[in-house]
């Protein structure tokens, strides 16, 4: 049976003697199970669980469960404690766990637990909480072993059993003089095979990495990635050994980044912590969901609004040439997907080291060139499919051209974007996305649009532009050109009626003549007209007269296309 499986159903089994109320039988299956099962099982239980089921384990394991839960699972507990269960438990946690519990507490009760504390584990705790934030000096542990070089392996050995059960690690011991100024390193193991009367200075290395109290946690968190140690150490400005960072916590550190840069990059806003963050978005209220989920939307939404007025901008293009309208879904997916890869790279490239922003340049001009070779690839593809399928060579080169462009333009924002926000000191996580696909669609559609009334004139329908209002009156419905000052009969107001078109209509004290009352282009639908001549209304209805008999001085249908010639009218 997977891990998994046995999970949900250990916690089914809790949570139907909850049900029953059967504590008793709870408190002895919870207290016989497996501790790792225990503690994975206690964060799938609700918040109300939770709390239960931990006042059940016994001593011994519920430090055990407490030590290893994330910050939010042990505040949410920590909450429901007595101030002496609180205390004990906030006791028996590493210093920089400890701290790192505090910064999700108020202060309140931060100062009282502090003031509980023995004062060396107090002093400890307020030495870390000292540094600033996400730095290796809030994270390090001041539980470590160190030795001095003049002693015997014999005489350090002997030391490290003394403080075996006091540190967190005893794996990497640390060679100091005696103003704990760092001279050496030397693993347990190396010291458990060497020569017991030999000194430590002949058996120690030199140190090859270390970090000061203000380095960033996740660059300390990479670096000690990178040399596969399990600890590396922090240092002052003076360079005395103030404490060390464990590969456990570089592990919290990591899965913490990476879970902040997979949310800012999905456009979900910080509420004060990414463990918070997480839990609201599974578990908390809608309307906390929306406050995290819509600020980044917003900016979608307004890039859509301005995508959509582009299009309606080349709407003569598309009534023209409406096959045109079956690959926008072509450029706009292709430019996404370029530009999600490249920010993806660039991202990943700095988080690894591999791009370096203080030379930022030769990786862009390499992305740059990718961009176009793959959209050269893809847009020759995408052409000749298109010419041989549809039989319109220049629209195949319409979009081949697109694709090149708008993919080169995908992949220039990919790293563009990020490296502007990193220079603008701003999460570029946070706000790349939204930002390249606002850039990327309205760029692509202009592009493509553009390219298509450009190279596809032979195509597109002249059109015109006419402003006006409609009218219903004596039993038909009219457009009125407010400007020539001139009627347009479109259909019958009903569908049965015998009425007869008038000469003019009147709205108030201007009469409009109807110029195609005879005309064959109408004939009782909305295609009396030719499809060159568009017509935009100012108002639905408005109140008007009519007159059967016919007005003098009756202009000529040629009146109908006095407005401007306009190839790409944007209504």
């Amino acid at each position: 049976m997977r891990n998994d499986e046995r999970i949900e159903i250990f916690c089914e089994e809790i949570e139907e003697l909850i049900e029953s109320k059967s504590m008793n039988s709870l408190k002895e299956m919870l207290n016989n199970a497996n501790e790792v099962d225990v503690l994975d099982v206690i964060q799938e239980l609700s918040a109300e669980n939770q709390a239960m089921v931990f006042r059940l384990l016994s001593k011994d394991l519920a430090l055990f469960v407490f030590e290893r839960l994330d910050t939010s699972y042990q505040q949410n507990l920590i909450k429901t404690f007595t101030d002496e269960s609180a205390l004990e438990m906030i006791t028996a946690l590493e210093p920089d766990e400890r701290v790192r519990l505090f910064d999700e507490m108020p202060a309140t009760f931060v100062k009282k637990m502090l003031s509980a504390l023995s004062p060396q584990e107090r002093e400890t705790t307020n030495l870390l909480m000292g540094y600033d934030t996400r730095t290796a000096g809030r994270i390090m542990t001041p539980e470590y072993v160190r030795i001095s070089r003049n002693m015997t392996v014999a005489e350090a050995l002997n030391k490290v059993k003394e403080n075996a059960k006091e540190k967190e690690t005893i794996y990497t011991i640390y060679i100091t003089d005696n103003a704990r100024k760092l001279e050496g390193v030397i693993s347990l193991r190396d010291l458990l095979i060497a020569d017991s009367t030999a000194k430590v200075e002949d058996v120690m290395q030199s140190i090859s990495a270390q970090v000061s109290t203000d380095t960033d946690q996740e660059e300390v968190a990479k670096l000690l990635q990178q040399l596969d140690w399990l600890a590396i150490p922090v240092v002052d400005k003076e360079n005395r050994l103030v404490g060390i960072v464990t590969i456990d916590d570089a592990i919290d550190i990591l899965e913490e980044e990476t879970t902040e840069d997979i949310l800012d990059a999905a456009g979900i806003i910080d509420i004060g912590g990414e463990a918070d963050r997480s839990e609201v978005l599974t578990k908390g209220r809608i309307w906390k969901i929306w406050a995290v989920r819509l600020p980044f939307l917003v900016i979608t939404l307004i890039a859509g609004m301005v995508a959509g007025m582009i299009i309606e901008g080349f709407e003569g293009v598309l009534e023209s040439v409406v096959i045109v309208a079956f690959f926008i879904p072509l450029i706009m997916d292709m430019g996404g997907n370029v530009g999600t890869q490249s920010s993806t790279v660039f991202a990943r490239g700095v988080v690894l080291g591999h791009i370096n922003i203080n030379h930022f340049f030769k990786p862009f001009l390499k992305e740059l060139a990718v961009g176009v070779s793959m959209g050269a690839m893809v847009g020759t593809v995408a052409g000749l499919v298109i010419s041989i399928w549809l039989g319109i060579p220049m629209l195949g080169f319409a979009v081949a051209i697109s694709l090149v462009l708008t993919m080169t333009l995908a992949a220039v924002l990919g790293f563009a974007v990020p490296f502007a926000l990193m220079k603008l000191k701003v999460d570029q996580a946070a706000g790349s996305a939204p930002i390249i696909t606002s850039i990327k669609d309205i760029s692509g559609l202009f592009i493509y649009f553009g390219l298509v009334a450009l190279l596809m004139g032979s195509y597109l329908v002249p059109t015109y532009e006419v402003t006006g209002k409609m009218v219903t009156t004596a039993g038909f419905h009219f457009f009125v050109d407010m400007e020539e000052e001139v009627a347009y009969v479109l259909d019958r107001e009903y569908s049965d009626s015998d009425a007869v078109v008038p000469y003019e209509i009147t709205i108030g004290e201007t009469t409009f003549p109807v110029i195609n009352r005879d005309d064959s282009l109408w004939n009782d639908n909305r295609q009396y007209l030719p499809k060159s001549l568009r017509l935009k209304s100012k108002a639905a209805l408005c109140p008007a007269s009519f007159t059967l008999g016919a007005p003098e001085n009756l202009p000529a249908p040629s009146a109908m296309v006095r407005a401007p010639l306009v190839l790409l009218t944007a209504f």
